[in-house]
C-alpha cells in the first residue's frame, strides 16, 4: 500500500449508533469522517452500531471523503467483531479503520493480519488503510516501533483524553492543565508523535478539541499544531471542519514564497552556485526542502478541490 496520497486536514468523529447524525457528516466537506464503534458508543450498542455504520458507508454519497470506522481496542472483547462485521458487510464501501489505545506494534500485527485473512476471503481489490491512536504512555514510548508495524498504516493521531488519564495528569474537560502551566502542556508527547509520524513516512494528525462552542481557540491549536508539521486535527463536530481546513493548508503567500524559493534555488544550481537569496534571506538547500513541502501540501489540497467541484459540476 502507498504512503498517504490524501489530505487529513480534518477528521470527523461521528458516533456510529447515532444514525441521524451520518447524513450531516457525509455532507461536512472533512477530508475523513470515521463512524465511531468506541467510545462515542455506549457499550449497549456497540454491537448494533456495527451495522449501522456499514449500511451508511454503503448506501450515503460520501463524495471525496475517505471512510472510516473507529474500532474498540484489541484487548476488548468487541474488536474482533468490529473488524469481522463491518468488514464484511460495508466492504469496499470502507477506506480506513482506526485503531486506538494502540500499545505496541503487534496491536496493528493483530489487526493487519485479520484484515488480510478477511480480504483473500472477500475477494476484496482494495486493502483497507489503518491509522492509530497514541492515548497510552506506552504507546508514546513504543511509537517508533509502532509506526513501522504495517504498511498498511497512513497516519497515527495524538489523543490527548486518554492520554492525559494514562499518565495521571491534572486536566480540565478540554483536556487543559487546571493550574497555570507554562506552555503546552503537551508537546513533549506531540513532537514525539510527529517526529515518528515523519520518519516513517506517514501522516501525524493531531488531538481532539472538545470546545466546540469555541472556535478561535480551535483555530489557534490547529495552526500551532500544523506549525509542527502536523497534517491535521480531529473534530468532534461539523462547525470545526472548515477550521481545520483551512488552518492545515498552506495559505496563498506561503504557496507563492515557496514557489519562487523553488525557481531562485534552481537558477542558482543551474550556475553551479549552492546557495542564493530570496528577499535578502539566504536560500540554500535546506529551504528547498521546506519549500517542496509546502507546495507539495498545495498540490494534495487543490487536487481534493477539484474533486468537490468536479461532484458539483456532476450533481
Amino acid at each position: 500500500m502507498s504512503r498517504p496520497s490524501r489530505p487529513r486536514r480534518s477528521e470527523l468523529a461521528t458516533p456510529a449508533s447515532n444514525e441521524w447524525m451520518f447524513a450531516k457528516a457525509a455532507a461536512s466537506d472533512a477530508d475523513l469522517v470515521f463512524l465511531d464503534l468506541e467510545d462515542a458508543c455506549a457499550p449497549a450498542e456497540r454491537e448494533a452500531a456495527r451495522g449501522k455504520a456499514a449500511k451508511a458507508l454503503r448506501e450515503l454519497d460520501w463524495g471525496r471523503t475517505l471512510r472510516a470506522i473507529r474500532m474498540n481496542a484489541i484487548d476488548t472483547r468487541w474488536a474482533y467483531g468490529d473488524v469481522i462485521e463491518t468488514v464484511t458487510e460495508a466492504r469496499e464501501a470502507l477506506d480506513v479503520i482506526i485503531v486506538p489505545k494502540v500499545r505496541h506494534a503487534r496491536d496493528v500485527w493483530w489487526v493487519d493480519t485479520l484484515l488480510t485473512q478477511l480480504e483473500e476471503t472477500l475477494g476484496l481489490t482494495e486493502r483497507i488503510a489503518l491509522e492509530v491512536l497514541i492515548e497510552e504512555t506506552e504507546g508514546l514510548e513504543n511509537v517508533g516501533e509502532i509506526v513501522r508495524a504495517s504498511d498498511r498504516l497512513q497516519a497515527v493521531i495524538f489523543g490527548a483524553g486518554d492520554f492525559s488519564a494514562s499518565q495521571g495528569a491534572r486536566v480540565d474537560t478540554n483536556f487543559d492543565p487546571v493550574v497555570d502551566y507554562p506552555g503546552d502542556m503537551w508537546h513533549y508527547a506531540r513532537a514525539r508523535v510527529v517526529v515518528a509520524a515523519r520518519s516513517a513516512g506517514i501522516d501525524a494528525i493531531d488531538a481532539p478539541f472538545p470546545n466546540f462552542r469555541d472556535p478561535e481557540a480551535y483555530r489557534i491549536a490547529s495552526e500551532r499544531a500544523a506549525a509542527m508539521g502536523y497534517v491535521g486535527k480531529w473534530a468532534i463536530h461539523p462547525s470545526q471542519v472548515e477550521i481545520a481546513n483551512s488552518a492545515f493548508a498552506p495559505t496563498k503567500y506561503e504557496i507563492e514564497h515557496a514557489r519562487r524559493v523553488v525557481a531562485a534555488y534552481r537558477e542558482a544550481e543551474a550556475t553551479g552556485r549552492g546557495a542564493t537569496s530570496v528577499d535578502g534571506m539566504l536560500v540554500d538547500a535546506a529551504h528547498l526542502r521546506h519549500a517542496e513541502t509546502v507546495t507539495r501540501t498545495a498540490e494534495l489540497v487543490n487536487r481534493t478541490a477539484e474533486l468537490v467541484k468536479g461532484k458539483a459540476v456532476a450533481g
